[in-house]
């Protein structure tokens, strides 16, 4: 009898609910630890190339450096000429540069700097996201780069095309040496890192101010087939913009096409 009370004892205990909760003990769920959520960091999309407009191949170049789009492999189509920006980007003008050329529905090549690229990011991207090419020239613009030793000029090259690349995504494709200044070093280090340079057939010296006159006539020369040089940054470019304003229309009327590169 002893044991047998021992057992209903037992029987009833085990029977008892926890307080509140009207269930018996083992009726009740243990409460499980929520597991850790970690969230799945965005990846980062990896720098590519931004074909030219008019064919996805890869460019390349039947003369270097290229002064003339018919220098190109495959060519724009007839009637293709190319406005080419360079030396930005600057926080002051290369905004209402681009809203100029958004507002003529033009695309142009700008060949941007690094140590300007460090400095304005955002800008620098808002470039490339308008759909323009983005394009090397140098970390610092130095105009004696000509006569520069190759481990220098290596690292102008390589400093500025990783930052363009890290910047916009978008990894540069063409060169342009500061001051059209070409040795058999750059040449040679450019086609190391598999882009073709880049020089230009008309050239208003639009960044020496020489009037707004000066630059329309200038550019207005240009016909197809030609690259034009113009500047965003190094200074007071509102010449550069007004001459723009009134050259980019007028070549549209004569069945010019803008393309970049």
């Amino acid at each position: 009898m002893g044991a047998a009370a021992g057992l209903t004892a037992l029987g009833a205990d085990s029977a008892r609910t926890p307080h509140g909760t009207g269930k018996p003990a083992w009726a009740v769920p243990t409460p499980r630890a929520r597991p850790v959520i970690h969230p799945t960091p965005t990846p980062t999309p990896t720098p590519t190339p931004r074909p030219a407009p008019w064919t996805p191949a890869k460019l390349t170049a039947v003369e270097k450096p290229v002064r003339e789009l018919t220098q190109l492999n495959p060519p724009p189509p007839p009637q293709s000429i190319a406005l080419t920006i360079d030396d930005g980007p600057s926080p002051l003008w290369t905004p209402r540069v681009l809203d100029l050329l958004a507002e003529h529905g033009i695309h142009a090549t700008f060949f941007v700097i690094g140590e300007q690229v460090k400095e304005f990011p955002k800008l620098t991207r808002r470039i490339a996201d308008a759909g323009h090419q983005i394009c090397n020239h140098t970390q610092t613009h130095p105009i004696s780069i000509g006569s520069m030793a190759r481990k220098r000029v290596r690292k102008e090259i390589v400093e500025a095309h990783d930052r363009i690349a890290d910047v916009t995504g978008v990894v540069p494709q063409f060169f342009r040496s500061p001051g059209g200044a070409w040795s058999k070093t750059i040449l040679e280090l450019v086609a190391e890192h598999d882009m073709l340079p880049i020089d230009w057939a008309v050239d208003p010296r639009d960044w020496a101010r020489p009037g707004v006159g000066h630059i329309r006539r200038t550019l207005m020369k240009g016909k197809a087939g030609n690259i034009m040089l113009c500047h965003d940054g190094g200074g007071d470019r509102s010449q550069t913009l007004k001459a723009l304003d009134t050259v980019i229309p007028k070549m549209k009327k004569r069945g010019l096409t803008f393309v970049a590169l």
